[in-house]
């Protein structure tokens, strides 16, 4: 009998994504029986499925026409808890274990700030969110969010009293991300006697923000010989092309695309920057700070003031306010925050902190 299935629809590159992987690799190594329920095998973390997890592969086209087949899963296999990621998966995994009618404990995790979300998108699907979450999440065992934050605005769409609602960091600190950071980096920049390099990390969305840090990167470069270096790829990136030859920093800011080994660059890094509009928990600054890397955010909803500890472990500035992003990297770059004291803030983001408040909300141990 399986103990622990996870549900997500594919395995692009995304933290959500990520954090299920870390999850189901965690509970697996403690000798749980684990699946991993996928709707279609396809993403760049195909890789990081662990060799201890089950993996069913619906190989369908569409998250919607695998609901039979979530189903059926749910019959036959009757894990002891089921454990889905993001707003359609959740949405689809509430109805599957309705039809089901199986004891399994649903546990639906929101990684992102959902008013944020569909007040921004003009897509359809995602105004229907609000309904949705006030409609099916009581039908859920338990909803986890990935900080307060979420926490907050899940219980004002959903209308669950805060007490059903539980706050579990994402796992960031594990076994193997410290040799990542320990890889070598084929890139010219990071050669001695080269001019420091701010890095930035994320798909290249407009909830990402990235032109607000070329911009405020181009105030930098008045006064500093620096360079910026954004690993990621998506669809804003031909804007983000114009506006670096707009601002003539072509020579000074790098696109490389999605890099199988982010962390790499990160403690060649100077400084590291997020420069969101709105995020759930915001995995790259934990991941910034593990690698010793000062960091600077915006002040968004929700994740990075609760991981910054309001401004402790890194700067904040407000959504979208280039001078001040400029301001914080300047004050950054002169005046780092020690790199040990990083470390140890970014490691209380852990895997088996995440792992043990998991088991609290299963029923066996």
């Amino acid at each position: 009998m399986t103990d622990i299935a996870f549900f997500l629809v594919n395995l692009e590159g995304g933290g959500a994504e990520k954090v299920m992987l870390s999850l189901a690799s965690g509970f697996a190594e403690k000798g749980l029986k684990v699946d991993l329920v996928i709707v279609k095998l396809e993403g760049e973390y195909l890789e990081l499925i662990s060799p201890n997890v089950r993996l069913i592969n619906f190989s369908s086209s569409r998250l919607i026409t695998s609901l039979p087949l979530l189903v059926s899963y749910l019959k036959k296999n009757r894990p002891k808890v089921f454990i889905s990621a993001l707003e359609d998966p959740n949405t689809l995994s509430i109805i599957a274990k309705i039809l089901a009618r199986v004891p399994t404990r649903l546990i639906v995790t929101v990684h992102n700030h959902l008013s944020c979300s569909y007040k921004q998108s003009n897509d359809l699907k995602s105004k229907l969110i609000p309904f949705f979450v006030r409609w099916l999440f009581p039908f859920a065992n338990n909803v986890v969010s990935v900080s307060q934050g979420v926490a907050d605005d899940v219980e004002k769409l959903s209308g669950l009293p805060s007490k059903n609602i539980q706050v579990i960091y994402n796992p960031i600190f594990t076994p193997d991300l410290l040799e990542k950071f320990h890889e070598p980096v084929n890139h010219p920049w990071f050669l001695e006697h080269q001019p420091p390099v701010i890095l930035g990390v994320g798909r290249l969305t407009k909830q990402k923000d990235f032109s607000t840090l070329i911009r405020a990167f181009a105030l930098v470069q008045k006064q500093y010989n620096v360079r910026l270096m954004i690993l990621g790829q998506g669809e804003e990136l031909p804007d983000l092309e114009v506006l670096v030859q707009q601002l003539n920093l072509v020579d000074n800011v790098a696109f490389p695309g999605f890099v199988a080994n982010p962390y790499a660059y990160m403690p060649k890094a100077k400084v590291l920057v997020m420069t969101s509009i709105f995020e759930g928990f915001g995995n790259v600054l934990v991941e910034g700070m593990l690698a010793g890397t000062p960091v600077v955010s915006t002040d968004c909803e929700s994740g990075p003031s609760e991981i910054l500890a309001d401004g402790k472990y890194g700067t904040l500035v407000k959504v979208g306010d280039i001078q001040g992003l400029a301001t914080a990297m300047i004050d950054t770059l002169k005046n780092p925050l020690d790199a040990e004291l990083l470390r140890r803030r970014g490691q209380e983001f852990s895997l088996e902190a995440a792992l043990i408040k998991y088991q609290q909300l299963f029923d066996f141990d």
